[in-house]
């Protein structure tokens, strides 16, 4: 027996893989282990607009933490959280794990009282309800900015690996 997975960065503010991992995994039963729930910190309430925060003195080496489309949906999504009355941190957590096509999600606890904020999360049940106004602020299938170590496949990087030689090109 083998077991494939694939293991891509998933969070509110990252849903690119819902367009075509997330869709393909499910239809061959592979399992998806996502990583950064937490959008690399950013879902933690910790970076919001207009104030210093420890995360953000990182800046200067994470450009992620200073892009003002990303804060702008965190400071939309504060206050959602707020309403459900859940911490940021779970209404993050219970996102990512609502995806039938998420296997599993790494965490990146630094601390005992993080993993135990974040394992807290995942025993939230967010609503439809809940989950719709989610998808107002950062529609499906699409992320906010790009994460710093977002992997760039070297199709995308070398352009002879995604065009045939200039004599092949032509249908016959």
């Amino acid at each position: 027996m083998r077991f494939r997975s694939e293991q891509p960065p998933y969070s509110i503010l990252d849903r690119g893989i819902e367009r075509d991992v997330l869709p393909v995994a499910q239809r061959y039963g592979m399992g998806t282990i996502v990583w950064s729930p937490l959008a690399q910190g950013l879902l933690t309430g910790r970076v919001r607009k207009g104030q210093q925060s420890d995360l953000r003195r990182s800046g200067q080496y994470f450009s992620h933490l200073q892009d003002e489309r990303r804060i702008d949906a965190v400071e939309q999504l504060i206050p959602l959280a707020d309403e459900a009355g859940l911490p940021l941190t779970h209404l993050a957590i219970a996102f990512v794990i609502a995806h039938p096509g998420v296997t599993a999600a790494l965490l990146g606890p630094r601390t005992m009282e993080q993993l135990d904020d974040l394992l807290a999360g995942a025993g939230v049940v967010l609503s439809d309800d809940i989950l719709d106004r989610i998808d107002k602020i950062v529609p499906p299938g699409t992320n906010i900015g790009q994460l710093d170590m977002a992997y760039n496949p070297p199709a995308v990087v070398n352009p002879a690996l995604r065009r045939r030689p200039v004599g092949e090109r032509t249908a016959e």
